[in-house]
């Protein structure tokens, strides 16, 4: 008696779970409140599809895997995710382990929404199992450059270490401020002490220095050496990448880690989607969400209408990514081709430049919207 093959997971009809494998950076060196937050929307928006009776009946079940901020590592679990059958791929924050993951998710042929990273170069190549929430970096950074010019900053410094992320915001700065009378001026944080970028920024006449390193080290050390050297009162520090959105930095920096921008993809007001969400959110994390928690939760929002719309076949999710038509908390959700980005992308995601109000450093105030 010849028994019929059994049916990939992504086919199964027998009531058992839909898998959605999540990419999160949950240890260090990874972002880990980054992680947290995005684990936070991801769960929520599980949640709710199963209250709401998951994907035609079958719960709607998500496997985490922690990236620690480690392509290889990322690039092994979209190995192991696919081998337990996942219907598809969301998450990550840290743009070069998403770009790993994508990579690999498009030579398994795995669909794979990409939560947070917003590195241009996602896929070296077009590719149709890909998309992505959050904004290019070189939409989002270019809006930044736009508010530097705005406040009257000319002289820019930028503190940068080694990373194809860093050099990528380097790169989109100088591209737009210089024809635009700008000058950008890297600081290289693998020679120079958080005291020396001090000494830089006089010798450079900058009135702004950009954050483009790490958290917590070295970026907390030159918030602080540079808020108490007297000759750089009047120097703007900024945090393009987002550093001061989360609780962390307001708890090592206090006082001094305020009136520092930002980058944040979240529109001024939130609809009552949002807002409810915002709400649940404050709960789970007995925080404020940031803006990656609700990414988390878009991102499951936009799977899971494609796989009830269109089943969970991994090729029918990949070629529905432009019939996409969803409302999300921060605005309607639709995929398209973007020049010069090689996955599906939401093409007008909100950005706003903000910081922390040195009058309430629990409060963030909109400097700029893009």
């Amino acid at each position: 008696m010849n028994t019929p093959p059994r049916p990939p997971e992504a086919e199964r009809t027998d009531g058992s779970a839909v898998r959605i494998g999540a990419l999160v950076p949950l240890s260090r060196p990874g972002w880990v409140e980054a992680g947290r937050h995005l684990l936070a929307g991801l769960e929520l928006a599980v949640g709710e599809v199963n209250d709401a009776g998951g994907i035609t009946g079958r719960p709607l079940e998500l496997v985490v895997r922690d990236t620690a901020a480690d392509p290889q590592r990322a690039a092994a679990a979209v190995d192991e995710l696919a081998g337990l059958g996942v219907a598809a791929l969301a998450g990550e924050y840290h743009s070069v382990v998403a770009r790993a993951a994508a990579a690999r998710a498009d030579a398994l042929g795995l669909p794979f929404l990409c939560s947070s990273a917003v590195l241009d170069a996602l896929t070296e190549q077009p590719t149709e199992w890909a998309a992505r929430l959050s904004p290019p970096q070189s939409r989002g950074w270019q809006v930044y450059a736009d508010f530097l010019l705005a406040a009257g900053h000319s002289r820019i410094a930028v503190a940068t270490q080694p990373s194809v992320y860093w050099a990528s915001g380097t790169h989109i700065l100088r591209d737009h401020l210089t024809p635009r009378g700008g000058t950008v001026i890297e600081l290289d944080m693998s020679t120079l002490t958080p005291t020396a970028v001090c000494d830089e920024l006089v010798g450079h006449r900058a009135t702004a220095l950009l954050l483009l390193v790490g958290h917590p080290e070295p970026a907390v050390p030159i918030v602080q050496s540079v808020r108490r050297d007297q000759r750089l009162a009047e120097v703007t520090i900024g945090a393009p990448a987002g550093q001061p959105e989360f609780g962390e930095w307001a708890t090592l920096l206090g006082d001094d880690g305020a009136a520092v921008p930002f980058l944040r993809y979240r529109p001024e007001r939130l609809g009552p989607l949002g807002t409810r969400v915002e709400t649940t959110l404050r709960e789970r994390l007995a925080e404020a969400p940031s803006f990656v928690a609700f990414e988390g939760y878009d991102t499951i929002t936009v799977l899971a209408d494609l796989l009830l719309t269109h089943g969970t076949d991994r090729a029918r999710t990949a070629a529905s990514w432009p019939r996409v038509e969803v409302a999300g908390t921060r605005g309607q959700i639709r995929f398209s081709r973007v020049p010069g980005i090689n996955v599906w992308q939401w093409a007008m995601p909100p950005i706003q430049v903000v910081d922390r109000d040195p009058e309430h450093p629990d409060r963030f105030r909109i400097r700029h919207a893009g």
